[in-house]
């Protein structure tokens, strides 16, 4: 799942990816909540407070909706460096290493919600899960081209939207059945990790209820053993060019 790109890709990887990864978000997203009082995944719902904050002169919650948000785009700014350098070097265990990134440091704010005091706790929890949730967002993206998102349900849900409406159209106007088919491939996949967050969501909102810190500490056991097999995959090797020399392992 985490190791094919681009043509080696196809539907039943993309919906095993999304469906995991977006139930794990959905989980991180309602436990944040409860732990902090953020969401760490709506960056949608992050802006719009923060526009009411600036309304009603609420200045801590604006800043604490600005750093959110800056939490996310620098976590989604690390996956796409990270993943850059990898693909210079052919290295198709890449996006699994940099889930396997967020496995690790979903443990270490795991310990930091069982040790530490309230005080710092909170800001690092928020903080820290906005920035994974930025760093998981942008390494499936990258690794599915576009085609999946684990944190971004409002797109989700507008392509849930576009596609249902384009099935129903082929269905009424009997257009060709393989492009029937593909709407239908790609509904059932959005639709899928639609449901896949929702189910991670409710999970999440009753197992952090019950377990705390502990259930942090699941989840980050989870991505390592999703992540682990991919990130152990060998290097790819250099091809060999048609003059007999190795071509340069740049990114393809």
């Amino acid at each position: 799942m985490l190791v094919h790109e681009g043509a080696d890709r196809n539907a039943v990887i993309d919906r095993r990816l999304g469906c995991s990864l977006a139930a794990i978000a959905g989980a991180v997203n309602a436990a944040g909540f409860l732990a902090v009082g953020y969401y760490s995944a709506n960056m949608t719902g992050n802006i719009s407070a923060l526009a009411t904050g600036l309304h009603e002169g609420h200045l801590r919650a604006v800043l604490s909706c600005c750093g959110l948000v800056l939490a996310f785009v620098a976590g989604g700014v690390l996956s796409a460096l990270v993943v850059n350098a990898g693909r210079r070097r052919r290295l198709p265990s890449i996006y699994a290493r940099s889930i396997l990134l967020e496995a690790c440091l979903l443990g270490l704010l795991g310990l930091a919600d069982m040790l530490l005091s309230a005080q710092p706790r909170g800001p690092m929890l928020a903080y820290g899960l906005s920035f994974l949730m930025g760093l998981q967002n942008a390494t499936v993206t990258r690794i599915s081209g576009a085609r999946v998102r684990t944190t971004h349900m409002t797109g989700m849900l507008t392509d849930v939207g576009l596609e249902l409406a384009d099935w129903m159209d082929a269905i009424i106007h009997r257009t060709d059945p393989a492009q029937r088919a593909r709407t239908r491939e790609r509904l059932g996949l959005h639709a899928a990790i639609v449901l896949s967050f929702t189910t991670g969501g409710i999970a999440g909102a009753f197992l952090y209820g019950w377990w705390s810190a502990l259930f942090l500490l699941l989840l980050a056991a989870g991505l390592a053993c999703l992540s682990l097999p991919g990130a152990l995959a060998p290097v790819e090797a250099p091809r060999a060019t048609v003059d007999g020399t190795q071509e340069p392992q740049a990114g393809r």
